[in-house]
C-alpha cells in the first residue's frame, strides 16, 4: 500500500477544497495517481527550501568571531593594534599653528657650550627669570630640577623663585632614589610633578594631571596642570571621581577600559587623559636661552604668556618618543618641555575654546560595533560569489571603516576601529571557509547536494557491520531530455531556470529517507533508503514523470521537457559500493534514453556488460584508427541503359586484428557518438579519391567513373569540413566532378539555410551531391529545389517491395514518383538494393538511370574490383 506524505496530502486537500485535513494513513491512501498532478506549481518561482539558512550561518559566525576577537581584546592582546591606530591617526591629523599663549625658552646644545657648564648655574637661571619677569609674563614654568644648589647665584635664584607666577617641577617615584624634590624655598601650591607617562612601547601618549592617594592625603598636581590653573586663576577647580573640572570644562578620567587604550592596572593611577598632540614640533614659539639673555626677544612674545623653560639639548636626555617618532628620520624624540607645552596648550584650548577632550564609547556599545563589523564581513562574503568582486568590496568596506574611524578621531571620538576591522576579516575568513566547504559538497546553481555529497551520503547510510540489518537502497538517475535544445534555442539562462525549477519539483516529491542531488549538468539523482517494496520506487518514478509533463515557463515562454530515469538497487553490507550503485543507475538511464526517452529502466547486469563492450569497442576503434586497420570496399553503380559500370560507392570495412571482421552497424554509431567519425571520414574521403584517381588512369572512360562517399551528420556539422575537403582535393588532384558526396535528408532539414550555404561552398569546389535514402526522411519538398544536389538515391526499402509484396503496386508508384520528381528537378536517380531481374527491369522501364545491389555485385576490395574492371562486365 502506498501513502501520500503529509505535506503533499495537506496541499492536495487544500487544492480540492476539503473541509478538514485527515492525517491518518488510511485517509491518505492513494486512490488515483493523477490526483497529485493537479497541484499548481509556479514554474518561475525561485527554489525555496533548498538554500542553506544564510542568516543563521552569518549570524552564528559573527557572534563567534565577536566573542573571539572581543575576548582577545579584553585580555589586552589587541592593545598594540589600538595604539598603532592611535599613533597613525595622530600623524594624519593636520598640524595646528603655534599656540600664541605659550613661549618655550629652549636650552639647546649651543647654550650649553656657551655656558661651559652643566647643570647650568643658578646665576644663569636667575638672570633668565629676571629678564622674563621684566616683560610681565602671566606664568613661568621652570622645567629644570633645582633640588640642589648650583652655585654661583643660588641666593639670587631663590629670590626669583619667590615670585607668585613661577611654577617649578618635581619628580615623584616608587622609591627615594628616583624622587627629585622641588627647590626647598618654593611653596607646594607652586610645585607640579613631572606628568609624562611612558607606555610599554616607550611612547608618551598620556598625561597624569592629578593624584590623590586616599581622602586624607594631600593631592598633587602635574606641572602642566599647575601652569594652566595659574593662567586660569579666575576659574574654579574641582575634582570628582570620574573627571577634573576647570570652570565648566570637564576632563574625563582615562580608565582601564577606555577605548582601545586598556591601561594596565599599574598605569591607571590618578586622573589621566590622552595627549592630543598639537603638532610634531611647533606647539609654541621657541626661543633660546642666549637670545633671551641677549635681549633679542620681543616683549609681546612674553607679556601675559605662559613661559616654559627647559632643556632641548639631546645630550641632557630629557627627550621622549611620541606618536610622531615612527615617521621621523632624525630628531624623532621630543623634548620634555615641548611635551609639557603640548599639554598646557591642550588644557587651555579645552577651557577657553571648548576644544573637546578624547572621548570613548561605553563598553557595551563597543561590543555592538564589533559585532556589527563581524556581521558586515560575514554578510558581504556570503553575498558576493566572485572572489575578485568580494576582494574589491572588502577593500572598500575596510577603507570605509578606517575613514569613519579617522573622521570620528578628528572629532575627538576614539572608536575601536582596528578590532572592528579584525572582526570583519576574521568573520569573512570563517564564512569563506564555510562557503568553500559548502561548495565542495553542493551545486552552486540549485544549492542541491552534488555528486560528492551524494556518494558520501550513500556510504554513511550503508552500514557494513554484520550486526546491522541489511536494507535495500534504491538510486534513481534522472536526465532531462532535450535540455541541449533549451540552451541553444532559448539561452543558457533559460536552461538554468529550467534546472532550478526541476530541482524544486523534485524536492517537493521527496519523503523521509530520500535525498536529492544534482550530479551533472542536467542530471539529478535520488537516493531512497530502506526500500520495503519495488512499488514504492515505481510510484515515485511515476510522480516524477507526471510533474515533468507540466510545462515550465521562462520569459513568458513555455518549456516542455521530459526525463529519462534509470533505477538501480543494492543491499547494504560489507560489499556495498556507492560508486557502483550510482554508476548502475546511470547505465540504466542511458538505456532508457536509447529506448526512446521519457521512460524509466531498471538496471540489470546485461546493461553493464553492454556498456563495457561499447567502451571496449571505442578503445579498439581509436587504436584501429591510429594503426589504419580500416579498408574501403567498393560497390559498383550500374548504368541501366548500357549495363556498364558508371561508378562506385565507397563503403568502409573494419577487419579488426582482435575481433576479426566487424560490421559497420557496430562501430559507425560509436564513431558518431565519440566524434571519431570526423578523422575516420577524412581518411575514407582521402582513400576514395586516391583510388578513383588510379582507376581513371587505368580505365579511361567517357564519362569518367564516379566515386560516391557518404558524409555523416557529425561531419556535416563540423565547421572545418570545407577546409578539410579542400585540403584533400589539393593534395590528391582528383577529377572533382567525379567525386560525389552523399548526404541524408535529415542532415539537411535540421537547419535548411545553413545546409544550403554549406552545400554551395562545397559546390564551388566542383563536387557533386546525392541525397541518400531518399523517401525515408522528412524532406520538405518546397525546399528540395533549393538544394544544389545532382542525384536522388531511392532507398532499398522501396525497391525491394516493388515485386512479390502485397502492396507492390503502392511501392511501384512511390518509386515512379521519386524518379519523376528527380527528372523534373534535373537530377539523376540511383536505386539501391536491386536484387532481382524484375526490379532491374522495372526501374529501367520507369526511366531510372542507375542502380546498385547484389544483382550486379557485392561490395569488394579494390583488388577484386580492379580484376572485375579488367573483364569489362555488362549486365
Amino acid at each position: 500500500m502506498i501513502y501520500l506524505p503529509k505535506r503533499i496530502w495537506y496541499q492536495y486537500c487544500t487544492m480540492v477544497g476539503a473541509d478538514h485535513l485527515p492525517t491518518t494513513k488510511p485517509a491518505r491512501k492513494l486512490v488515483k495517481a493523477q490526483d497529485t498532478s493537479r497541484r499548481t506549481i509556479k514554474p518561475n518561482q525561485k527554489v525555496t527550501g533548498l538554500f542553506p539558512n544564510q542568516a543563521v550561518s552569518v549570524l552564528t559566525a559573527s557572534i563567534l568571531m565577536t566573542a573571539v576577537v572581543g575576548g582577545i581584546r579584553q585580555s589586552q592582546g589587541l592593545q598594540w593594534l589600538g595604539l598603532l591606530a592611535y599613533d597613525q591617526m595622530i600623524r594624519l591629523m593636520p598640524p595646528k599653528t603655534a599656540d600664541p599663549r605659550l613661549l618655550v625658552v629652549s636650552i639647546d646644545e649651543k647654550d650649553l657650550q656657551q655656558q661651559q657648564k652643566w647643570p647650568i648655574s643658578d646665576q644663569v637661571i636667575a638672570q633668565l627669570l629676571e629678564k622674563l619677569q621684566a616683560q610681565r609674563p602671566k606664568v613661568i614654568g621652570l622645567d629644570i630640577y633645582r633640588d640642589l644648589p648650583q652655585p654661583p647665584g643660588s641666593e639670587a635664584l631663590r629670590q626669583q623663585l619667590q615670585a607668585e607666577n613661577v611654577i617649578v617641577i618635581a619628580k615623584g617615584g616608587n622609591d627615594q632614589d628616583s624622587e627629585v624634590p622641588p627647590p626647598p624655598s618654593v611653596p607646594g601650591d607652586r610645585v607640579g610633578f613631572s606628568d609624562l607617562l611612558v607606555d610599554q612601547d616607550n611612547i608618551t601618549r598620556r598625561n597624569l594631571l592629578y593624584v590623590q592617594v586616599g581622602e586624607s592625603s594631600k593631592p598633587t598636581f602635574s606641572f602642566a596642570l599647575r601652569l594652566a590653573l595659574k593662567y586660569l586663576n579666575h576659574l574654579p577647580f574641582q575634582v570628582t571621581e570620574s573627571a577634573l573640572r576647570i570652570g565648566d570644562t570637564q576632563f574625563p578620567r582615562l580608565k582601564a577600559d577606555s577605548g582601545s587604550y586598556q591601561l594596565k592596572d599599574s598605569g591607571a593611577l590618578g586622573w589621566q587623559i590622552l595627549i592630543k598632540y598639537h603638532s610634531p614640533r611647533s606647539v609654541a614659539r621657541i626661543v633660546t636661552l642666549r637670545e633671551v639673555l641677549a635681549g633679542q626677544v620681543e616683549a609681546d612674545w612674553i607679556k601675559d604668556k605662559v613661559i616654559l623653560i627647559g632643556y632641548t639639548a639631546p645630550s641632557v636626555k630629557d627627550v621622549f618618543a611620541t606618536p610622531y617618532s615612527a615617521q621621523e628620520t632624525q630628531n624623532y624624540l621630543m623634548p620634555g618641555v615641548v611635551i609639557h607645552a603640548q599639554m598646557v596648550s591642550q588644557i587651555l584650548s579645552s577651557v577657553l575654546e571648548q576644544q573637546p577632550q578624547m572621548r570613548y564609547l561605553p563598553q557595551w556599545l563597543e561590543w555592538i560595533l564589533l559585532w556589527s563589523g563581524c556581521l558586515l564581513g560575514g554578510w558581504m562574503t556570503w553575498s558576493f560569489h566572485r572572489p575578485r568582486y568580494l576582494l574589491m568590496v572588502a577593500v572598500i568596506a575596510l577603507g570605509g571603516l578606517w575613514f569613519i574611524g579617522f573622521l570620528s578621531f578628528t572629532q575627538s571620538l576614539w572608536l575601536p576601529i582596528l578590532p572592528i576591522m579584525l572582526g570583519f576579516i576574521a568573520t569573512a575568513t570563517l564564512i569563506s571557509g564555510q562557503k568553500a566547504y559548502y561548495n565542495l559538497y553542493h551545486d552552486s546553481l540549485t544549492n542541491l547536494p552534488n555528486r560528492r555529497y551524494f556518494l558520501k551520503y550513500l556510504r554513511q547510510n550503508s552500514p557494513r557491520e554484520e550486526s546491522k540489518v541489511s536494507q535495500l537502497i534504491a538510486v534513481l538517475f534522472l536526465d532531462l531530455d532535450r535540455f541541449k535544445m533549451v540552451n541553444e534555442g532559448l539561452s543558457n539562462q533559460a536552461g538554468d531556470s529550467l534546472l532550478i525549477n526541476c530541482a524544486e519539483r523534485l524536492q517537493l516529491l521527496l519523503q523521509d529517507k530520500m535525498k536529492l542531488a544534482r550530479v551533472g549538468g542536467d542530471e539529478f539523482a535520488i537516493c531512497v533508503l530502506g526500500v520495503e517494496n519495488i512499488q514504492q520506487v515505481e510510484y515515485l518514478v511515476s510522480q516524477i514523470q507526471r510533474q515533468f509533463q507540466q510545462a515550465f515557463t521562462w520569459d513568458n515562454q513555455k518549456i516542455f521537457t521530459t526525463a529519462s530515469i534509470g533505477i538501480a538497487y543494492q543491499r547494504t553490507g560489507k560489499n556495498f559500493e556507492a560508486n557502483e550503485l550510482l554508476r548502475a543507475a546511470h547505465i540504466a538511464m542511458y538505456r532508457a534514453k536509447d529506448l526512446g526517452k521519457d521512460r524509466h529502466e531498471t538496471f540489470v547486469e546485461t546493461m553493464k556488460v553492454q556498456v563495457q563492450a561499447r567502451w571496449q569497442m571505442e578503445m579498439e576503434l581509436r587504436k584501429a584508427l591510429e594503426q589504419q586497420e580500416f579498408e574501403l570496399y567498393y560497390q559498383p553503380i550500374i548504368a541501366l541503359k548500357t549495363g556498364k559500370i558508371a561508378g562506385f560507392e565507397a563503403l568502409i570495412r573494419w577487419p579488426s586484428s582482435v575481433r576479426g571482421f566487424i560490421s559497420p552497424a557496430e562501430f559507425i554509431p560509436i564513431a558518431e557518438e565519440t566524434g571519431l567519425i570526423i578523422p575516420l571520414g577524412a581518411w575514407v574521403l582521402k582513400e576514395a579519391c586516391q583510388q578513383i584517381t588510379q582507376w581513371h588512369q587505368e580505365f579511361p572512360t567517357q564519362p569518367p567513373l564516379t566515386i560516391s562517399v557518404n558524409l555523416s551528420g557529425r561531419q556535416f556539422s563540423d565547421p572545418d569540413l570545407v577546409m578539410q575537403i579542400q585540403k584533400i582535393l589539393e593534395e590528391i588532384q582528383v577529377q572533382r566532378h567525379s567525386l560525389k558526396l552523399e548526404i541524408t535528408e535529415t542532415m539537411m532539414m535540421d537547419n535548411v539555410e545553413d545546409a544550403i550555404a554549406l552545400l554551395e561552398k562545397l559546390k564551388e569546389l566542383g563536387l557533386k551531391f546525392s541525397i541518400d535514402d531518399f523517401g525515408t526522411g522528412y524532406s520538405n519538398l518546397s525546399h528540395l529545389h533549393r538544394f544544389p544536389v545532382d542525384t536522388l538515391k531511392i532507398d532499398q526499402s522501396f525497391v525491394r517491395q516493388m515485386y512479390g509484396h502485397q502492396d507492390s503496386d503502392k511501392y511501384k508508384q512511390i518509386v515512379k514518383t521519386v524518379v519523376m520528381l528527380g527528372h523534373n528537378l534535373g537530377l539523376d536517380v540511383v536505386a539501391e538494393g536491386v536484387e532481382t531481374e524484375d526490379q532491374r527491369q522495372g526501374l529501367k522501364d520507369l526511366g531510372c538511370e542507375y542502380a546498385q545491389g547484389y544483382l550486379f555485385c557485392k561490395p569488394f576490395s579494390k583488388e577484386t574490383i580492379t580484376e572485375l574492371m579488367l573483364k569489362n562486365p555488362g549486365w
